[in-house]
C-alpha cells in the first residue's frame, strides 16, 4: 500500500515522516498522474490560498475531485479540511477554489492569527475506541480553521470547549459562536472523507494516521502489507526515534 501526501506546500514531509514510523510509504505528489499511483491522499496543513494557487497551477484540482468521487480515502488537515469542505468562509478577497466533497462549512483562520496558535488536549473517544492509548490527544492548532456546521452524514469526531481557550477568546468569531454553542467542531468523518482543524503530524502521537489507514479497504480487510505495530500510541517512555521536528 502506498498512501499519497499532497506536497504543494505545509507540512507534507512530517506525515510522511508519521507514515514511516508505522511502516507504511508515504510518496509525494505534485501532478494529477500520480494519483493513479496511490490508495488514498493525505492534504497536509499549509497555507491554503497559496495550496490552492500551486493547485490550480498544476490542474490538480479536476483529479483531486475524481479521486475523491472514486471513493478513495483522503484526510486533510487543517488547511486539508478547507480543501475538502463544500463550503468555507472567512476567506480572503476573491476566495479559493475548493476540491469539495465533505458536506460542511468551514471558517478559515476561526481560531484568529498565526499568533494565537495553541496546543490543548482534545477529548476524542472515537479515535480511542479504535486505536487505544489515553483519553485525550493533544492537538496542535496553527492558525486554525474551525467547522461551523455539518450535513446530516457527517460524524463528528471531536469538538473543543472554546472556553478553555482562553488565549484567543478576543477573536470576535469565536465571541459570535460562543453566544449559542458552548463547542466547536474540530474533526469529522464522512465516508471517505476525514478532516482535522489541527496537526495530528507535529505530534508523536500516530493514532490519527493509523485511524486513517484503516479507511484504506485493503487495511480493513486485512489483505494490506503493512507492517504490524504492537500500539499506535507512544508513551513519553516508549518514544520512537523522529527524523523530522515535532511538538511533544
Amino acid at each position: 500500500m502506498v498512501v499519497g501526501v499532497l506536497a504543494l506546500q505545509g507540512s507534507f514531509n512530517e506525515h510522511i515522516a508519521a507514515l514511516k514510523r508505522l511502516g507504511v510509504k508515504g510518496v509525494e505528489v505534485r501532478k494529477p498522474e500520480q494519483l493513479l499511483t496511490v490508495s488514498s491522499l493525505i492534504i497536509p496543513g499549509g497555507e491554503s490560498t497559496t495550496m490552492a494557487k500551486l493547485a490550480e497551477l498544476h490542474n490538480l484540482f479536476p483529479a483531486l475531485r475524481d479521486f475523491v468521487q472514486m471513493g478513495k480515502p483522503v484526510w486533510g488537515t487543517c488547511a486539508g479540511l478547507i480543501f475538502l469542505a463544500n463550503k468555507a468562509t472567512g476567506q480572503k478577497t476573491g476566495g479559493q477554489e475548493l476540491v469539495g466533497g465533505l458536506d460542511c462549512t468551514v471558517h478559515r483562520n476561526f481560531f484568529g492569527s498565526q499568533i494565537q496558535s495553541f496546543e490543548t488536549e482534545l477529548p476524542v473517544p472515537q479515535i480511542v475506541a479504535k486505536e487505544g492509548g489515553p483519553p485525550s490527544f493533544r492537538a496542535v492548532f496553527i492558525r486554525a480553521p474551525a467547522i461551523l456546521d455539518v450535513g446530516p452524514d457527517v460524524e463528528v469526531l471531536a469538538a473543543i470547549p472554546l472556553s478553555a481557550i482562553e488565549s484567543i477568546n478576543s477573536n470576535p468569531a469565536i465571541q459570535k459562536e460562543e453566544e449559542s454553542e458552548k463547542k466547536v467542531i474540530v474533526a469529522v468523518k464522512q465516508g471517505n472523507l476525514l478532516a482535522t482543524a489541527f496537526h495530528p503530524e507535529l505530534t508523536a502521537d500516530t493514532r490519527w494516521h493509523s485511524y486513517f489507514l484503516k479507511m484504506v479497504p485493503e487495511i480493513a480487510d486485512g489483505t494490506s502489507a503493512i507492517v504490524p505495530t504492537s500500539t499506535t500510541y507512544q508513551s513519553p517512555v516508549e518514544r520512537p526515534v523522529i527524523d523530522f521536528p515535532i511538538y511533544q
